[in-house]
Order: structure tokens, then C-alpha cells, then sequence
């Protein structure tokens, strides 16, 4: 995520922050013998923001190799660089 802008990567971590949270929610509800209903609503809520993230994090990688698709020929010595291969099999993770 090197290359994402700095706009993208804030908006991917607060939603990871707010994920985070939520998961807090989750195991505090869990450990005090929360509400069914309630836990699994929240546990929802956590899932849906991790893919949310996850899915942004690949649409700006995405985007970075649209933007430059030499740069997918470059990727499989550069570390930082994901080739469209592994982005469709990281998407494909997801779904």
C-alpha cells in the first residue's frame, strides 16, 4: 500500500479503527453474556468493515496498476508491488 495517497490510506484506516472497535464490542458482549440479537448484529457490522477495507486496500492497488501497468512486470522482484494475478486472487479472497 505504498502508493496509495495519503487521503486513501486514511479513509482505509479508519475504518479498520472503527472495525476494531466494534470487534471490542463484540468479545466484551460475548464475555458478559450479551444479547444473541445483538452480538451477531455487531459481528456483522465488524465483517462488513473488514471486507469494506479489504476491498478498498485492492481497489487502490488496482487503480496504482491501471495507472501504470509496467509496473506489473516489475512487481514480481519489487516487494512492494502486487501483479494483476495476485490482486484478482487477493479479490478473490474476499468474495
Amino acid at each position: 500500500m505504498s502508493t496509495a495517497d495519503a487521503e486513501t490510506q486514511r479513509r482505509i484506516a479508519n475504518r479498520l479503527k472503527r472495525a476494531q472497535g466494534q470487534l471490542g464490542a463484540v468479545i466484551a458482549a460475548v464475555e458478559s453474556g450479551g444479547d444473541c440479537r445483538a452480538v451477531v448484529t455487531q459481528l456483522a457490522a465488524v465483517t462488513s468493515a473488514l471486507d469494506k477495507a479489504g476491498f478498498q486496500i485492492i481497489a487502490s492497488a488496482m487503480k496504482d496498476c491501471l495507472a501504470d501497468p509496467e509496473a506489473e512486470t516489475e512487481a514480481a522482484t519489487d516487494t512492494d508491488g502486487v501483479s494483476m494475478a495476485e490482486l484478482e486472487k487477493l479479490f478473490l479472497s474476499l468474495a
